[in-house]
């Protein structure tokens, strides 16, 4: 099985040899049970010398993408800035679509997801990416379905993963889908990585949309932003601005990608975060700090939002000794 690692313009280093060096270790895995190798690994780019990490490395590649008729399965690695580096290997874009065509999977880490949604091939399809650009995404392809907080996302033949570390999982994931799982624990316990994680949303941070251009809708923001742990009612809000339920409601969650209760309940649990990172506040003392009264209601929401409990968070990003 031939795995073409894609060598962007404006790449990162750290995304770019990952699955380079996870296949050709399979492969070392696979000789050690008694079993052939199966996977061929190789470098391609639009360039021979690709410079990474804005030049600090040099990656040489072993094919230029233009000749690759077909490989198995094609990785865009993430890149820098987001808008460079769509400029910068638009080039690419023909190849992966013509790939694609030709029966080839596609695989993209982390913001590699930008380049795969320019090919078209996402369209009316499920996604991942980085969590802090999940907003960017949305704007740029409205006609992909970003799936917030997902690790990896499966749609034909079409593989993505979330942000930064993330991209290891999808790579166990397809190293136990075309090798087995035997060798995927085994690179799991080499490179040190966490198998079964399956949300990126423990590490998210929210930071609500703004560059909507509703400027009624970024006056409510500030507003919720500044009031959480009031109690704020839906009417409230709509005054704020004088307009009706239904109508605020609907530009609210049009300008947001949030309905205003999502929005609140985000706004409330990012401050929740931040009291477990960095104080010595019990549960209940930052329960009732961020505008709630139910504990039960509480630990639900702070789950479903971050993937863990407020203890299960506290324990494990808490900056200090924190009391029960």
């Amino acid at each position: 099985m031939r795995i073409s690692v894609f060598v962007p313009e404006f790449g990162v280093i750290e995304a770019v040899t990952p699955p380079f060096r996870s296949f050709h270790t399979a492969n070392e895995f696979l000789t050690t049970f008694g079993k052939k190798p199966i996977f061929e690994v190789e470098y391609v780019g639009l360039n021979e010398y690709v410079p990474a990490n804005n030049g600090e490395y040099t990656i040489k590649t072993d094919r230029l993408l233009k000749d690759v008729i077909t490989t198995d399965l094609l990785l865009p690695p993430t890149f820098g800035d987001t808008s460079k580096g769509i400029l910068a290997n638009a080039e690419a874009i023909p190849y992966f679509k013509r790939l694609h065509e030709n029966g080839s999977s596609l695989a993209s880490l982390c913001i590699g997801a930008f380049l795969l949604a320019e090919t078209g091939l996402l369209n009316g399809k499920k996604c991942s990416t980085h969590w802090a650009h999940i907003n960017e995404f949305r704007e740029r392809y409205p006609d992909v379905e970003v799936e917030d907080g997902a690790i990896i996302t499966e749609h034909d033949n079409i593989y993505s993963s979330g942000g930064a570390s993330s991209l290891w999982n999808l790579i166990l994931y397809l190293i136990e889908k075309f090798a087995d799982r035997e060798v995927a624990i085994m690179i799991a316990k080499y490179f040190a990585l966490d198998i079964g994680r399956d949300s990126q949303s423990q590490f998210a941070i929210f930071r609500g949309q703004r560059n909507h251009g509703d400027a009624d809708i970024q006056i409510v923001q500030d507003y919720i932003e500044k009031h959480y742990d009031d109690k704020i009612t839906i009417e409230k809000l709509a005054s704020l601005i004088n307009t009706g339920r239904r109508t605020f409601e609907r530009r609210f969650k049009e300008a947001t990608n949030n309905t205003p209760v999502g929005y609140i309940q985000r706004v409330r649990i990012e401050a929740a975060k931040l009291s477990f990172e960095g104080s010595r506040k019990n549960v209940s003392e930052i329960m009732f700090n961020v505008g709630y009264t139910d504990t039960k209601a509480f630990r639900d929401i702070f789950k479903k939002i971050t993937g863990l409990t407020p203890i299960e968070y506290r324990d494990k990003f808490a900056r200090v000794a924190n009391e029960v």
